[in-house]
């Protein structure tokens, strides 16, 4: 396998090794590649930028939840939303029940009666639903470009990677029935079309202990009995990359700025660090370095630096 060059300088503010004339941040170089069979792709802030601000309205719904505790058991609304968004960000890529289970013990911890997380999970929604209708509905309509709201490269990437012969998944830890209307407003749902050679679109269920993207790895792993070097995952989120580096896969962190659709989020570029991510992109517009990379077919031995 003929190993890459790479470049070491600032893309975005960060200092690392990159591609050269990409913004493909190469953090482990030693990463088996070249045998791809399947590829796992998480949805929001990986594929679809439909649910971007979701952060702000959960963590707005939860402080309106614990502000309504007992008096002298909690805290200021300042100090609620710190707490809140670091067990959100935690759970980051689970299913969103996970973060709904938390919620309802933060209630009980400050002398509260909480309601079943499903409901926590059904009100979330509803204020979700305020932010994301009219995006849904222009896309149905066609008022909206899809592309405006996909992670920019992500059809070409996803093209590239099925013409090679890769059987692609999406896993989510959003409700399954809104991943599969989303991604079919995005155009994204006939790549992961079963009766086309995908490997279909799973996400959360009511009964969430029957789903996990930890699941996904293995049935994936088992079904097509894959080395674990044969499996690669794209996620903005901590679990899938952790998940797949657990079961010997690659990890593409998408460091994605779902706002201005360029450059890095540090944040996520720093927790996707955390995780384990073998490559680190803000988006998938230098697809076809990146899928020669994980081919392992780009550039030389020679490693450069500036």
């Amino acid at each position: 396998m003929v190993e890459p060059d790479l470049v070491a300088r600032d893309v975005s503010g960060v200092r690392g090794r990159f591609l050269p004339g990409t913004s493909i941040e190469v953090i482990n170089e030693a990463v088996r590649r070249g045998r791809l069979r399947s590829a796992l792709f998480d949805f929001d802030g990986t594929l679809s930028l439909i649910r971007e601000g979701w952060q702000q309205v959960m963590v707005a719904m939860m402080v309106d939840v614990l502000a309504e505790t007992p008096l002298g058991r909690h805290e200021s609304r300042e100090a609620l939303a710190m707490e809140v968004r670091d067990f959100i960000d935690r759970l980051t890529g689970k299913q969103t029940i996970y973060q709904m289970i938390q919620l309802a013990e933060e209630v009980r911890l400050r002398g509260g009666v909480p309601l079943e997380p499903l409901e926590y999970k059904r009100r979330y929604h509803e204020r979700l639903w305020t932010r994301i209708s009219s995006r849904v509905e222009g896309l149905r309509t066609g008022i909206i470009d899809p592309e405006t709201l996909r992670v920019p490269g992500a059809i070409d990437l996803l093209r590239a990677l099925r013409e090679r012969g890769v059987v692609l998944y999406l896993a989510s830890g959003t409700d399954v029935a809104y991943v599969r209307e989303e991604a079919e407003a995005l155009g994204l749902a006939p790549f992961f079309d079963v009766t086309a050679g995908g490997g279909g679109i799973y996400g959360a269920l009511d009964e969430h202990e029957r789903f996990s993207k930890a699941m996904v790895i293995d049935q994936i792993l088992q079904q097509h009995q894959l080395a674990g070097e044969e499996l690669v995952a794209f996620g903005d989120g901590y679990v899938e990359i952790q998940n797949v580096k657990e079961a010997g896969g690659i990890a593409v962190g998408v460091a994605s700025d779902e706002v201005r659709r360029e450059g890095i989020d540090q944040w996520k570029r720093r927790r996707l660090l955390q995780a384990g991510a073998d490559v680190i992109v803000p988006h998938f517009r230098d697809w076809a370095p990146l899928v020669a990379w994980l081919f392992g077919e780009a550039g030389t031995h020679a490693i450069c630096s500036v």
